[in-house]
């Protein structure tokens, strides 16, 4: 009887998860997946992509620039693959959290007995997807994607919102591209170095984070497809346009 019960309920779990998953645009793979020390190490991210796009999701790694696509971020899922404790087993399973870091779904543990750490992982991860083919998903609109043709670059994009002064806005035509990678309370940006440049911390608000830059703090948000610092120096409000790749 209890088993009737826990397997009800987990049939029940899951097709609410299933409901919700829909309401996503796309989905965020990482490059270095939480248990790695590499990115892309044994071809996971990639072998994850691959299996997200055969589910029939939007994957785009979380490396590539898609805030024209998807200025919501909140819009898109963000995936993990999680490994699990086992003895002589390899054990994965897939993790689907919203732009709050909440989780929508977490699949079935995928197994594997190959000796070869490659070949175990690949063929964990693999099995693990098989539930989440079995989700069928098919984006519903929700949470639609706004695309643009607007091409954002150094110079001749710099919009200026219209609650914001124009004098206070700053646009450096050598302004370098900073690359998000995720932390526990949100992401760190860094540069080609890599060094850590600035540090955003979530917020309530979709699109809205409170950052810091060396001595400085404020909010950085997207504002007309553009990441905008707002932040105040001598009492003065400044807005500094970052180029962010999500």
């Amino acid at each position: 009887m209890k088993t009737k019960i826990l397997f009800a309920f987990f049939l029940i779990t899951n097709a609410i998860m299933a409901q919700s998953i829909n309401d996503y645009a796309a989905v965020v793979v990482p490059i270095k997946l939480s248990f790695q020390n590499e990115e892309n190490q044994y071809r996971l991210s990639t072998i994850t992509k691959y299996n997200l796009e055969k589910a029939g999701f939007v994957a785009v790694y979380a490396t590539t620039n898609f805030s024209n696509e998807y200025p919501d971020r909140c819009s898109l899922l963000n995936v993990d693959v999680i490994k699990d404790s086992g003895f002589l087993t390899t054990k994965l399973y897939i993790e689907f959290k919203d732009c709050y870091g909440k989780v929508i779904y977490t699949s079935e543990v995928g197994k594997s007995k190959e000796k070869d750490f490659g070949e175990a992982y690949k063929e964990a991860l693999n099995n693990a997807f098989e539930s989440v083919y079995k989700l069928g998903y098919k984006y519903n609109g929700k949470m639609p994607a706004t695309k643009t043709s607007e091409v954002v670059n150094n110079v001749e994009t710099v919009k200026v919102p219209t609650s914001v002064p124009t004098s206070s806005v700053v646009a450096d035509a050598n302004v370098e591209m900073l690359y998000a990678q995720p932390t526990e309370t949100g992401y760190q940006l860094i540069d080609k170095t890599p060094k850590v440049v600035m540090k955003l911390m979530k917020t309530a608000i979709p699109n809205s984070f409170i950052a810091i830059k060396g001595n400085v703090q404020g909010v950085l948000s997207l504002k007309d497809s553009q990441w905008i610092f707002d932040y105040y120096q001598n009492d003065a409000l400044v807005s500094e346009v970052i180029l962010v790749k999500f």
